[in-house]
């Protein structure tokens, strides 16, 4: 019996996931734990692993094509279950029928998958793609194929194939379906087919173009003039920077956030990497000392280490440590698991190993996941302080200036060069209070100026 191979969870806040390559062809032979497909994420491009032996026989999301998890992209089974399947796969298809305004529609949950993703991306992301149809979509337009026709038709007939937004904007501006002639991929009946018709009761110009899904960003393109500005060029978001851009927007739209700021003497770390170097060329960084830090304030702090949702504090067990990198594109967050148990000399391997697979492309979904704070750190080039956005629903983020050489005042009144480093510390204040984060920061501090406290 054929297995359904579904849109896996890769990352812990995946929701959808787009097909960049199938590795495997229709008919080839495939076995538990070889690579399948290559599969891109909110965080990153995956390859997923077959779970299961046996022949690859039908391909339902072909390339570009993106779908909420649990939806099926493949069925892997015997080869003579081939095609029953695809003839099964097309009876569900013209027996289907139901009420135009329900969103769901009743489809078969083999047919078209990126028809019940297409438009929410176009009214979720607001990139007005949507994506490719299956091989079974493509439909044969030519000698005298009938035009859609509306559902519960006296004779009937084939279902209007439509996206669930543009059924849902036909019942609100009184457009029949049924009318109008699709412009989407296999004549699908898209949003701008519906605005079109609501606008001025003509079909709209066939633009399939409109319609395929491009994942994967093009190079900019002129797009005209723009007047003073001169010429404009636009170009496309990844999936991945998407969900950098929505993620952050909740973030600010949801998150009261206040901002902590102190300076920290950094002399006795400076200090401390000096006498490392001489032992170990692998010593760990200034970074690795600021992670080590706030996980054993973490452990003091137990909120800083929490979440606000839904009304309700979650305090986690196990603390976590996020580090920011730069990637191409994209602001890549790898976590260091239980950073407070772990030695600096272990957090600092682990953290260059995550920054190399994270530039190589290789990082793979539960090293994105699971963190409960994170460390940002733009000190390397040269910015002195900011403030960063925190990551939801984490509690807080600490952003990291640069280190430098700075007039300071002892205590004596005699003026003295330190080296000196800024730390802002990003709080919600639904979890975090002006004095939980001051006293959080400052234990953080006193860990960073007295570092021995830490480095064996």
């Amino acid at each position: 019996m054929a297995t359904d191979v579904t849109m896996p969870r890769l990352s812990d806040s995946m929701e959808e996931g787009t097909i960049l390559n199938w590795i495997v062809s229709e008919g080839d032979e495939v076995k538990r734990g070889e690579p399948l497909v290559e599969i891109e994420t909110d965080k990153a491009n995956m390859t997923y692993e077959s779970d299961t032996d046996g022949t690859l026989i039908e391909i339902v999301a072909g390339e570009g094509d993106t779908l909420p998890i649990g939806e099926v992209i493949a069925r892997i089974g015997e080869p003579g279950e081939a095609s029953s399947n695809g003839g099964g796969k097309r009876e569900r298809e013209a027996s289907e029928g139901g009420d135009e305004g329900d969103e769901d529609g009743g489809e078969s949950e083999t047919a078209t998958a990126t028809e019940a993703v297409a438009e929410d991306g176009d009214e979720e992301d607001g990139d007005g793609e949507a994506a490719t149809a299956t091989k079974e979509d493509k439909p044969e337009r030519d000698d005298g194929e009938e035009k859609p026709r509306r559902d519960g038709s006296a004779d009937g007939g084939d279902r209007v194939k439509a996206s669930p937004v543009a059924r849902r904007m036909a019942e609100e501006m009184g457009v029949e379906l049924g009318s109008l002639e699709g412009s989407g991929p296999g004549g699908r009946v898209v949003k701008a087919d519906v605005e079109a018709a609501a606008g001025d009761g003509k079909k709209p110009k066939e633009e399939p173009e409109r319609e395929q899904a491009e994942e994967k960003p093009r190079a900019p393109e002129p797009s005209g003039d723009a007047g003073p500005k001169g010429e404009l060029t636009t170009q496309e978001l990844t999936r991945m920077q998407r969900t950098i851009s929505r993620r952050m927007a909740e973030s600010k739209a949801t998150a009261p956030d206040f901002h902590l700021h102190v300076d920290i003497d950094m002399s006795r770390c400076v200090e401390l990497r000096n006498r490392l170097k001489e032992l170990s060329d692998g010593v760990p960084s200034f970074n690795d000392m600021i992670v080590k830090a706030c996980a054993l304030a973490l452990r003091d702090f137990p909120r800083v280490n929490g979440a606000y949702r839904d009304g309700q504090f979650e305090l986690y067990s196990r603390i976590n440590v996020g580090v920011a990198v730069a990637a191409q594109d994209a602001l890549i967050v790898p976590t260091v698991f239980d950073a407070d148990k772990r030695s600096l000399g272990e957090i600092s391997r682990q953290v260059r190993e995550l920054v190399a697979k994270v530039r190589d492309g290789k990082i793979t979904p539960p090293e994105l996941g699971g963190a409960t704070f994170t460390v940002s750190n733009l000190g390397m080039f040269g910015i002195d302080s900011f403030t960063a956005v925190i990551n939801p629903p984490q509690a807080a983020i600490l952003a990291v200036g640069a280190l430098k050489k700075r007039p300071a005042v002892e205590e004596s009144g005699r003026i003295v060069a330190k080296d000196l480093m800024s730390a802002t510390l990003v709080c919600d204040h639904r979890i975090l209070y002006g004095a939980d984060g001051a006293e959080f920061l400052a234990r953080v501090r006193e860990l960073l100026e007295q570092p021995l406290s830490f480095a064996l």
